[in-house]
């Protein structure tokens, strides 16, 4: 792994709504500590029951939180993008991983041993106020994913694409832009079938709920970690969330 350069501060840890308000000098201390890692698609990061002794920061890419059923089948829980983090309950409980996480698309991860995390917490309240936030926000999505899991697969469509837009939804004039993961991703996250998701999407479309885009990051560019099931780099548009919030009604 790569120190992150002093010049990254800025540009990288200010795009983590976790950091969100700390001083500068703060931002270079963790910077300093931060070992940046770049990993290929599908590479397993972390394996459930393992201790946990590491938090993770996306800084591009994609990554799925996933576990199996008794069956071995597996459950996609989560999807994170750039700007979330993981691993921070295992460093909080100081306990085992209690599940896997695989890279989706390459991704760039920033890590920080767990005392260091733990040492932020303890030092900047703020850190502590927004670790609070985000345990709330992903409870609340749980909870909404749980109540739509028997619905149609058109609910559980909008549930998925409202969960990405809360995560990892840009706003623009037009709408909130969102990551056009692959659909088997989207699938395993809504518990449907790649066809199925394909066939709902393209629904969606038709009707005018979402838009196809040209991806852009954050800071402009070309996002080339979203990519649907062809290869093609884009994102999706929702002109208006309360459409697909009456989707699950």
């Amino acid at each position: 792994m790569d120190k992150a350069s002093p010049s990254d501060s800025a540009t990288v840890l200010r795009d983590i709504p976790l950091l969100a308000g700390l001083p500068e000098s703060t931002l270079a201390t963790l910077n300093h500590r931060l070992a940046v890692g770049h990993h290929p698609p599908d590479k397993l990061l972390i394996i459930e029951e393992d201790w946990g002794t590491t938090v993770y920061f996306i800084l591009q890419g994609w990554v799925k939180i996933r576990t199996h059923n008794r069956e071995g089948r597996e459950i996609t829980l989560n999807i994170l993008g750039p700007g979330e983090i993981f691993g921070e309950m295992a460093a909080l409980a100081s306990s085992s991983r209690s599940t896997d996480v695989v890279s989706v698309t390459p991704v760039t991860l920033g890590t920080l041993s767990s005392r260091d995390f733990m040492a932020l917490v303890q030092q900047e309240p703020v850190v502590g106020l927004h670790l609070s936030q985000l345990m709330s926000k992903r409870l609340r999505q749980l909870n909404r994913r749980l109540r739509v899991r028997e619905s149609d697969s058109v609910a559980r469509v909008a549930d998925v694409l409202l969960f990405l837009a809360e995560g990892q939804g840009r706003p623009s004039t037009q709408g909130v832009e969102i990551p056009n993961l692959p659909h088997r991703e989207l699938g395993s996250l809504s518990g449907l079938t790649r066809e199925t998701v394909t066939r709902v999407l393209r629904r969606l479309e038709q009707e005018g709920v979402i838009e196809r885009v040209q991806g852009r990051t954050r800071r402009g560019t070309e996002d080339a970690t979203a990519l649907d099931d062809a290869g093609h780099r884009g994102a999706i548009r929702v002109p208006d969330l309360h459409s697909l919030e009456n989707l699950l009604a």
